[in-house]
């Protein structure tokens, strides 16, 4: 297996991680309460999802 022969400088390193950064989650509202919820997932406050209760839901905490 091939090793470097010289130590990259730590400039060099930082220009590669540049984009090792932490992105947001995308935050959607819910078509049923309007609330805000994450993309691709059951509301927590309605539970539904795709149009149909998938969760249910009680005292405003999601219960699986």
């Amino acid at each position: 297996m091939p090793n470097p022969k010289r130590r990259h400088s730590k400039s060099r390193s930082a220009k590669r991680r540049t984009h090792y950064k932490a992105v947001a989650s995308t935050l959607v509202e819910c078509p049923n309460c309007n609330e805000q919820k994450l993309a691709h997932a059951a509301c927590p406050s309605c539970g539904y999802y795709n149009g149909r209760s998938v969760v249910r839901v009680s005292d405003g905490a999601a219960a699986e």
